[in-house]
């Protein structure tokens, strides 16, 4: 595929591995719309790299339908539309689980995935186009998964619903592709980073290998990136 003014949208763009794969597809020359429940942090990022700021909290079916309409509105269309918006809490074992953050995991995780894979299919159903989800290799092991069992049963959630999203939609001219990246160095972890933190992968060598991917005439549908060793 070539990225040249193609229409993006990412969301959870402001920062982390968002940030990274705004930045790459800007280079390719693709017009880019980032999208954040962070208002201050989103036209901060957007005014930084020169991408477009629309605000949407993913956990808002209404907000991401507006999110959609807007980039219609001022593009003309969506290409690419990017899940990538996640959020992470440690539940330590034999703690009480903090419900407040688990239901958070889900709605943001899990839910914003499926308002943004039912929102994007509404807006290319006549013109196709592709939905790229960003998951989680733990989302294919959970067993390294230690502390983060809820993130990690959010991605498995994330897993089923698209396998199942996407051959529902098999005879349609929408691509599905789902990203599996290992650790990334994100603010994901603010402060209860996981011991080998510094081995995590930089948000740009993961962008690069996704925007790689999807410039292939046939790109991978389930990409699985790993650390370089491993």
């Amino acid at each position: 595929m070539n990225l040249k003014d193609k229409v993006i949208v990412i969301t959870g763009g402001s920062k982390g591995l968002g940030k990274a794969l705004a930045i790459s597809f800007i280079k390719e020359g693709a017009k880019v719309v980032i999208s954040s429940h962070d208002k201050n942090e989103l036209e901060k990022t957007a005014t930084e790299i020169n991408a477009t700021a629309i605000f949407a909290d993913v956990t808002k079916e209404n907000e991401v339908r507006n999110l959609a309409e807007n980039v219609g509105t001022d593009f003309g269309k969506i290409d690419i539309w990017v899940n990538n918006a996640g959020v992470m809490y440690s539940f330590p074992k034999g703690e009480l689980i903090d419900m407040g953050k688990a239901h958070n995991i889900f709605d943001v995780n899990f839910f914003g995935v499926i308002f943004g894979c039912r929102t994007a299919q509404r807006s290319m159903f006549s013109s196709g186009g592709t939905i790229m989800t960003i998951n989680s290799s733990s989302g294919l092991d959970a067993t390294r998964a230690s502390n983060y069992k809820l993130y990690a049963a959010s991605k498995w959630a994330v897993r089923g619903f698209l396998q199942a999203f996407t051959a529902e939609n098999k005879e349609s001219n929408i691509k599905n592709i789902s990203v599996y990246p290992g650790g990334i160095k994100t603010e994901l972890y603010p402060t209860d980073k996981p011991s080998n933190f510094d081995d995590f992968m930089e948000p740009s060598y993961v962008a690069n290998i996704i925007i790689e991917n999807l410039k292939n005439e046939n790109p991978e549908e389930e990409l699985i990136i790993k650390r370089p060793g491993k």
